[in-house]
């Protein structure tokens, strides 16, 4: 999604600092998502070359919605918004290849290789078609999905996506809201992560990934056919909101939904405009 520096991870504290100091408005915000509730079933599945966490919740249900997590992320993130869907739907919430609990190999992160990590995830959960709610790095896993793999999905509902690098602005390295996510990311890797003490090392390989991808083509997204969401915040850090229009425009059928006083971190900010928004969708009304 966006390219971060040495210069950058090193002044964290002090932009959590600038932020915290200015949290009037809820899009300068960055609280903690809640708790997640207990899943029915969770472990590492073998997938591709590595062991991917996943989480299920609500097992016995039907219309199952797969959450992505966006870059640096985990399923923690996602808190505020397995609780609204486990009324009427199976949940499955997974952390990509070296995000969380998962495990992560020599290969170079990329978009192309973690969204067949969530195919080879599909396939061991047996889920023949899922919704999916995506945020972020989740959001562009989401595009992959949607424009190779049609007929696995039932809808996409992505918050906070860009289809190329064009579309990150350049004022996110020193975004104070922005810094408190990276800072919340990293105390959460340290928890989870099998490697906790890689944080500064596995940032960096994101940012390589960040750097140069995505690089998606206008034919490709015009052969997007499922029912899809583009959204993102009015106060967008990251992701410059011509860009955002832009990507709905070139999805055949796609609406844009820009969700108002809230950023790249809306889930959080504003769960309730969130989770309005994204059971809409899921739930075709």
């Amino acid at each position: 999604m966006v390219t971060l520096s040495r210069r950058f991870f090193l002044h964290l504290p002090l932009l959590a600092t600038i932020g915290a100091a200015h949290a009037e408005d809820v899009w300068k915000t960055v609280p903690a998502p809640a708790a997640l509730p207990k899943p029915d079933e969770s472990g590492l599945a073998p997938v591709n070359d590595i062991r991917m966490y996943y989480e299920v919740c609500n097992a016995a249900g039907s219309d199952p919605v797969l959450l992505l997590h966006g870059g640096l992320g985990s399923t923690l993130n996602w808190g505020n918004q397995v609780p609204a869907l486990i009324g009427k739907h199976k949940v499955i919430a997974v952390d990509s290849r070296g995000h969380g609990r998962s495990t992560r190999s020599a290969q170079p992160f990329g978009y192309d290789l973690m969204a067949s990590d969530v195919l080879a995830m599909m396939d061991h959960l047996k889920l023949d078609k899922v919704t999916v709610v995506v945020w972020s790095d989740g959001g562009i896993i989401g595009l992959v999905l949607a424009m190779n793999h049609p007929d696995r999905l039932k809808g996409l509902f992505a918050f906070g996506a860009n289809y190329n690098v064009s579309g990150v602005k350049p004022t996110v390295e020193t975004d104070p809201v922005f810094g408190m996510a990276v800072g919340m990311a990293m105390e959460n890797y340290q928890k989870l992560s099998p490697t906790p003490g890689e944080f500064e090392s596995f940032m960096q390989q994101i940012s390589g990934m960040w750097f140069s991808q995505p690089d998606f083509k206008p034919e490709q997204l015009a052969k997007i056919s499922v029912p899809t969401v583009i959204a993102d915040g009015q106060y967008e850090e990251a992701i410059k909101t011509e860009h955002t229009e832009e990507l709905a425009k070139l999805i055949p059928g796609a609406k844009l939904l820009i969700m108002p006083n809230v950023s790249h971190m809306a889930m959080w900010q504003d769960p309730a405009q969130f989770n309005a928004a994204m059971l809409a969708f899921v739930d075709g009304t």
